[in-house]
């Protein structure tokens, strides 16, 4: 069994057993029960930057670091000019809180880039379906008890990040604020995440000092 591995050169991130499932026309999830519940918050119902960093657990300037460098981008509204604010989607949210979990965990902001930009690739329902682990340095993908057992085979500490429980948590918790629409334009276009230019030193320390300060 092979555990996915989402490595800074990575460009998709697969397993071979997830390959061979699909050849087969099997799904094969690490936690066969609806992880949903109720019905997946409205994608278009948006949370104010105070809102999100209560929601998730952050300071308003790690949220205004990630927003700025792109780690994390608001999908409904950015902040463009003096008094406009950020509105973040459900699935914001979501990747935000599990962020700061991986960055709790030690994991590198060049490591969470790429597990962002892969979660941002899958469907909610996709998501629900996944476990992220971490070893404080390299961030896997399982989906099924078997891969699960092959990366506790290393030996190594590892800490799991459930989706679907973290799908639960942050729909409970934004329960109790308030939300807001973003306008409908005639000719809507999606807004584009910055680019980003490595530092002189690359990604390393001082990255993430400035994201967890």
């Amino acid at each position: 069994v092979a555990v996915a591995a989402l490595l800074p050169t990575s460009v998709t991130v697969t397993s071979m057993d997830s390959e061979r499932r699909a050849a087969r026309g099997e799904q094969g999830v690490l936690f066969p029960d609806s992880a949903l519940g109720d019905a997946v918050p409205d994608e278009m119902d948006g949370y104010r930057g105070p809102a999100a960093c209560k929601i998730v657990g952050v300071t308003y300037r790690q949220l205004d670091y990630w927003a700025r460098t792109g780690l994390v981008v608001p999908t409904l509204r950015g902040a463009h000019g003096s008094g406009s604010q950020r509105l973040y989607s459900y699935t914001d949210l979501l990747v935000l809180t599990v962020v700061k979990r991986l960055l709790d965990t030690g994991v590198s902001l060049q490591n969470i880039r790429v597990a962002v930009d892969y979660l941002r690739g899958r469907g909610i329902h996709d998501m629900a379906a996944i476990t992220l682990f971490s070893d404080g340095i390299t961030v896997y993908e399982c989906s099924t008890a078997d891969e699960v057992v092959d990366l506790l085979r290393g030996g190594q500490g590892v800490f799991g990040i459930a989706i679907g429980a973290t799908m639960r948590e942050v729909t409970a918790t934004i329960r109790a604020f308030p939300t807001e629409r973003p306008p409908v334009r005639l000719r809507d276009t999606p807004a584009r995440r910055p680019a980003v230019t490595p530092m002189s030193g690359g990604w390393g320390s001082q990255d993430q000092a400035a994201a967890i300060a």
